[in-house]
């Protein structure tokens, strides 16, 4: 692509240096790979589906997207005035389920093993597969450089919104989203001179980040590895803690991170910890940060002192405040308060993050569209690394 092709181009977020760091210091290892997968059931039209997404793709400069780093003081991320993203498509009707299946779980894995050139935009994919005559198994892959966990609902909501009026040979006008862009310039704009301030007081007298386990042997020989576990709460559990959250004004959120500071305190025989906790990192300060397509989360880190004789529910309201007081903060990058924590240099800061994700998945507006297609089945993966 030429250079006539090009609309803008800007710095990266705190947290997109980071990714874009750890995925070239790691190019095969499939890091900040994300994949959703959707099964639709109903009258559905690919034609309609196509259009829709390329529509999305021009309203939001992000999804044309990519970056550059090589020869430049710091990289940057640039904008593509065009771009075209293929739904690639294939046909399995001939297949019988199983066969389908096995082939479907082939594919997914051979997707994930397929890195995204970073200097060439889209750094997206698109893949509909038709299972039966009305069946269709739906696959959209992307690098997390681009979007964080929010942003899919909200695009999905856009895609079927367009696709609902394409279906029927209408067209549609939606409002003109904010641009990402608009993220950045609000990120420079910050005063990092308050931040520095809470970041030293909050981690004053921490010197040491706080382990996962004690088996000096396991992590001398321990190599990188990935797995991940699938634990499934009942209704009624996650009903309990709603109401216990509820009735004592904590979010289910804080919930979470006292469980993981008393499991921390007890496989590291420390009373004073920190780990990592993922934010939204969306602005109240910034106009329609909700409704905006990018990435904004940030990782930062969360120092709890478990103390045995302390009660639990002021305890939780301690980790709470803290929550509340350090967001007005999270704008400020892992690496800028790595520097300021009096953890030695090169040593990371905590060795294990809470990703406390509640974003509408299922919000696509398919029940009130009058038309006949719903999606019966959701699937995601991703492929995070840790400090």
């Amino acid at each position: 692509m030429g250079i006539k092709n090009i609309e803008n181009f800007y710095p990266l977020s705190p947290m997109q240096q980071g990714m874009l760091f750890h995925s070239l210091v790691a190019p095969q290892s499939g890091v900040y790979f994300e994949q959703f997968s959707y099964t639709f059931k109903g009258d559905f039209s690919i034609a309609a589906f196509d259009r829709a997404w390329q529509q999305v793709i021009k309203r939001h400069p992000v999804l044309r997207t990519c970056f550059a780093w090589e020869g430049l003081k710091e990289p940057v991320q640039i904008v593509h005035r065009q771009v075209k993203l293929p739904l690639i498509q294939k046909d399995w009707r001939h297949l019988s389920p199983s066969q389908q299946q096995e082939k479907l779980e082939v594919f997914l894995e051979c997707d994930r093993d397929r890195d995204f050139q970073l200097t060439v935009p889209p750094l997206m994919r698109l893949m509909l597969i038709q299972l039966a005559d009305n069946y269709y198994h739906f696959t959209w892959s992307f690098h997390h450089l681009l979007l964080d966990g929010w942003s899919v609902p909200l695009i999905f909501q856009e895609v079927f919104a367009f696709y609902q009026a394409f279906s029927k040979g209408q067209d549609i006008s939606l409002a003109s989203p904010r641009p990402y862009r608009d993220y950045i310039v609000w990120l420079q704009k910050q005063n990092l001179a308050e931040a520095e301030v809470f970041w030293r007081r909050m981690l004053n007298g921490f010197i040491a980040p706080t382990k996962l386990w004690r088996n000096q042997k396991r992590e001398q020989t321990a190599n990188d590895s990935y797995n991940c576990q699938k634990i499934s709460l009942k209704a009624s559990t996650t009903s309990a803690l709603q109401s216990l959250s509820k009735k004592h004004q904590l979010t289910v959120n804080t919930l979470v991170q006292g469980a993981w500071a008393l499991l921390l305190s007890r496989y590291s025989n420390e009373e004073d910890i920190v780990f990592g906790a993922t934010t939204s990192g969306r602005p109240s300060t910034l106009a329609s940060s909700e409704s905006m397509i990018g990435l904004f989360i940030n990782t930062l880190p969360v120092r709890v002192r478990v103390d045995s004789e302390a009660f639990l529910l002021p305890w939780l309201k301690q980790i709470q405040a803290q929550q509340i007081e350090s967001r007005q903060y999270e704008y400020t990058s892992l690496a800028a308060i790595q520097g300021w924590s009096e953890v030695s240099k090169g040593i990371p800061l905590f060795e294990s993050i809470v990703v406390f994700e509640n974003f509408p998945v299922d919000e696509i507006p398919l029940a009130n569209s009058n038309l006949n297609l719903e999606i019966q089945a959701f699937h995601s993966y991703e492929k995070l690394t840790i400090p």
